[in-house]
């Protein structure tokens, strides 16, 4: 390998051409210029005319497609917003009124339930008061029929222990007067 590094120096080193027959680049040789200008201007003007008949409508139909789904999405988009807010508003107002109707249901609820308690209590006051007074008279009843039992059993008492004690009956008439006297002075304490 250094060998063949050696040679290509030397070659290099001492100038001598010969792998070319010419010198320079033929680029460069105006001989060449008129053949290369015909392929420069044929070449770009291919190019221009593919780019512009070709690629660039393509890209901008692309574009164009992509600029228009974009503007049709965004509107959509605005639409649906705008609906959605509309649904909101409607939500909102129904809410409030099923609020309002539900507060108007509680209170006629209310004011009926107030209604039959009332009702009610005063329908259960009133039975109440014909018990007491049945009640009452009861107890009246009963005051007077023990005043006539207490009587009764009083002057049989009283006859008898009198009769025990002297060893004669005692008139009748006497003993109730006197008995009736004593409870009339006496229970009226009591009942």
């Amino acid at each position: 390998m250094r060998l063949f590094l050696l040679i290509i120096g030397i070659f290099t080193a001492s100038e001598i051409n010969l792998l070319s027959a010419e010198a320079g680049m033929p680029q460069l040789d105006p001989t060449y210029w008129a053949s290369q200008a015909f392929w420069l201007i044929l070449i770009f003007t291919t190019l221009y005319l593919a780019l512009s008949n070709l690629f660039i409508p393509k890209i901008k139909d692309s574009i164009d497609n992509r600029e228009n789904k974009i503007k049709d999405d965004l509107d959509e988009a605005q639409k649906l917003k705008n609906l959605a807010e509309q649904r909101l508003k409607e939500y909102g107002l129904s809410i409030e009124s099923a609020k309002k109707e539900v507060q108007k249901i509680i209170f006629e609820s209310k004011n009926k339930l107030n209604l039959e308690i009332q009702n009610k209590k005063k329908k259960f006051e009133e039975e109440m008061e014909v018990e007491i007074k049945n009640a009452e008279k009861e107890i009246e009843k009963l005051k007077k029929e023990s005043l006539k039992n207490i009587s009764t059993i009083s002057e049989e008492m009283a006859s008898k222990v009198i009769e025990q004690i002297s060893g004669e009956p005692m008139n009748q008439s006497s003993v109730k007067a006197a008995i009736l006297e004593t409870t009339k002075n006496n229970l009226g304490k009591y009942l």
